[in-house]
């Protein structure tokens, strides 16, 4: 959807309409109001956030959210937990949250709270934390940093408390040669690109398979840095100018609605294959500084490290090749 597309791109940009005393820190947050309609029309994330939260949050639960915007991802929560503790630190979606909220199901069952969801900290132990500062390559938000002070502050205010479940659980990121066409009317422009993750881009061919460079599983202990070195394979000749990035995120996993299907006599029946909840973010083209004839066979050696939620800017590989 090209209006999607769009609007995801306004998204990310509206941050720079607001200037904020700390930067560092804040980066990501304060999105303009007006750009989360955008997340609201985009239907791949409401459908696997929806479908994730169903499964995972079970009846009766405490279900904590850092970074409620507009209130959704606590209202699909609402939907069986006991209690939804949805914090917020931009004061507009407060009260906006706070306001639509009242006028939907079991939206009663929200508390949206006006805190920064850096320091806060639940009034019980809870089962289930959410938290949506996720973007292509984990720059501009602030997702790898919120959990891991998150998990630090919760230990401490709960030490018999077991972890809750993390929505996302992991988030892949992965790295694709590609030539894209930065010809617009007739200009050359190469320079960063946002694209639909779920359309074909005709100005765009792949000249290998994605390749993974980090991997983050929530629960678990992570640094908050992604450093990679590792080489890229070529499999299709063309021109290759840029990279492509791409970020899934597996929301969630049940295992037990698989179907586990029947075995043969004497046999037992197949292991159930699990059905897993994801969302991709935007792609996004990052140009290479010059255009390289590749071939089959052939391969890049690529080099990354960056700061999670440093600007776009910071995600520029050291690329070297074709060998």
């Amino acid at each position: 959807m090209k209006k999607l597309s769009a609007c995801r791109l306004l998204e990310f940009a509206g941050k720079e309409a607001t200037k904020l005393p700390n930067e560092t820190k804040e980066l990501g947050q304060f999105i303009p109001l007006h750009y989360h309609y955008a997340m609201l029309c985009d239907q791949h994330r409401m459908e696997g956030f929806n479908a994730a939260i169903s499964h995972t949050v079970k009846p009766g639960a405490a279900v904590l959210e850092l970074g409620g915007g507009t209130g959704v991802l606590s209202f699909f929560a609402a939907q069986n937990a006991r209690k939804v503790y949805c914090v917020e630190f931009n004061p507009e979606l407060v009260e906006k949250a706070r306001g639509l909220l009242k006028n939907n199901r079991n939206g009663d069952r929200v508390e949206v709270i006006h805190a920064d969801a850096f320091e806060y900290i639940p009034p019980e132990p809870v089962d289930v934390v959410i938290c949506e500062m996720l973007h292509v390559g984990l720059v501009r938000e602030k997702q790898m940093e919120m959990i891991d002070a998150f998990k630090k502050r919760y230990a401490s205010a709960f030490k018999a408390a077991p972890m809750p479940f993390f929505i996302p659980m992991i988030t892949i990121q992965a790295i694709q040669p590609v030539y894209y066409d930065f010809h617009f009317s007739g200009y050359h422009a190469p320079m960063s690109q946002f694209q639909n993750q779920y359309a074909v881009s005709p100005r765009t061919l792949e000249l290998g398979e994605p390749v993974i460079y980090h991997k983050l599983v929530y629960e678990e202990p992570y640094g908050l840095s992604c450093k990679w070195s590792g080489a890229v394979p070529i499999t299709v000749e063309g021109n290759l100018n840029a990279l492509r990035y791409i970020t899934k995120n597996v929301l969630a996993v049940a295992v037990e609605n698989a179907a586990a299907g029947q075995g043969s006599e004497g046999e037992a029946p197949p292991a159930p294959v699990p059905s897993i909840f994801e969302w991709y973010n935007q792609y996004l083209i990052l140009p290479l500084e010059t255009e390289t004839l590749v071939k089959p066979g052939q391969q890049m050696n690529v080099s990354l490290d960056y700061p999670a939620g440093a600007p776009i800017s910071a995600l520029t590989p050291v690329v070297t090749g074709p060998l």
